[in-house]
């Protein structure tokens, strides 16, 4: 009786259904969120401050840079009044996804470094980076416009501000100038031509005497 029981145990237990898919292929849970801590907040609020508060904004790869280097590297670029930042990529891809900076993530691989100015000073900031082969430059935005690596070298070619608006005016004088002389040159042509007809007509009129009586042609003489 024991043995049949046995079977009938065997025979009746429960199997649970495979499932369709393999755990191990399943998403994992949605982790709890975790409340920043006060470094983090603190961090969030200068990244929002250094892309508010500058104008030009480059990202560079920071390959092999020793202290020393960056060290000398803060020295030649504060001279420029360009600043160099550094902060963790994780902090600095939270604030980029919710910004619209979000072309800017693909930049951020690897170990990186912003260098920041309140005014574009990108030919200065171009000249040095030239000198530094283990700190590419990777591409950044100026006036909230993203450009790569190509669009900072093209822009650093062009001239300076003070240089173009010299130009302007001194075209805007020259228009000026032309339209001033086109403007009086007929005015000054029609005075002339009366002057002259003025002076022909009075060549060709008889002078008359105070008698009212013109004077008689001259006599011929015979010969």
């Amino acid at each position: 009786m024991h043995f049949e029981r046995q079977k009938l145990m065997a025979v009746t237990e429960y199997i649970p259904p495979k499932p369709a898919v393999n755990p191990r292929c399943l998403p994992p849970p949605p982790r709890p969120p975790q409340e920043e801590t006060g470094l983090v907040r603190l961090l969030r609020q200068e990244i929002a401050a250094v892309f508010r508060d500058n104008r030009m904004i480059a990202v560079c790869q920071n390959v092999a840079l020793s202290a020393e280097d960056k060290l000398l590297m803060r020295h030649r670029l504060r001279k420029h009044k360009i600043l160099m930042k550094v902060f963790p990529n994780q902090i600095l891809k939270s604030f980029l996804e919710d910004s619209k900076y979000q072309n800017l993530l693909p930049l951020f691989v690897g170990h990186n470094l912003l260098l920041v100015s309140e005014e574009p000073k990108v030919k200065e900031m171009v000249r040095i980076l030239k000198s530094v082969p283990f700190l590419p430059l990777l591409g950044g935005c100026i006036d909230d416009t993203i450009l790569s690596r190509q669009g900072f070298v093209s822009y650093s070619k062009l001239p300076s501000l003070a240089l173009v608006q010299g130009e302007l005016v001194g075209g805007l004088t020259l228009l000026t100038a032309q339209t001033h002389s086109l403007l009086q040159h007929q005015p000054l042509q029609l005075t002339a031509l009366l002057d002259q007809y003025v002076r022909q007509q009075h060549e060709e009129d008889p002078v008359v005497p105070a008698s009212g009586q013109p004077d008689p042609p001259d006599p011929v003489l015979d010969s």
